[in-house]
């Protein structure tokens, strides 16, 4: 019987390909992607790594951070580097200046606790830790930091909750 087509191509070298300039593309397409997009539209594909950081006034590791004491046969002074492109790091200075919203949240379970203690004993947290609710056995600051976390998470429920009550207090 004879061999299949595969079996017999699998193990032979193609003299008709260029290894380097295959190796060289593939590495070329492997460049790494850059996630900060003010990075990424001011990298010019030309220059290395150094140059482009560089240019941007940025610094490429932590390497050279710290001022290092000259000899004192040295008297030159260090040459500060020309930032071609300053825009970059006022872009970044302001997008990390902008504070972003705060993820935490309470649980239902959480929020009716808090609820119902409140309603029943206003800022008296060591009433609250002595009620039979509570489940827990939560000390008195364990319950204040549940509330202030309720107040923090959700503080237009919170501020309903409240004018709710005073509301049932005034009729």
């Amino acid at each position: 019987m004879g061999k299949l087509k595969k079996q017999s191509k699998r193990n032979t070298f193609d003299y008709n390909k260029n290894k380097k300039n295959l190796k060289r593309k593939l590495r070329r397409k492997e460049k790494p992607h850059i996630e900060c997009p003010q990075i990424r539209k001011a990298w010019d594909e030309h220059k290395t790594v150094k140059q482009n950081l560089q240019d941007m006034g940025l610094s490429p590791g932590t390497k050279g951070m710290l001022p290092i004491k000259p000899k004192k046969d040295t008297k030159s002074e260090p040459m500060e580097a020309v930032v071609l492109k300053p825009y970059v790091i006022k872009e970044m200075e302001a997008e990390a200046s902008v504070r972003g919203k705060d993820k935490t949240t309470c649980s239902t379970d959480m929020i009716e606790y808090v609820q119902y203690m409140v309603k029943e004993h206003n800022e008296d947290y060591k009433a609250m830790a002595k009620d039979e609710k509570n489940y827990y056995q939560d000390t008195p600051k364990q319950i204040k930091r549940k509330v202030e976390l309720f107040k923090r998470c959700h503080p237009e429920e919170y501020a309903a909750f409240i004018a709710s009550l005073q509301s049932r207090k005034s009729t």
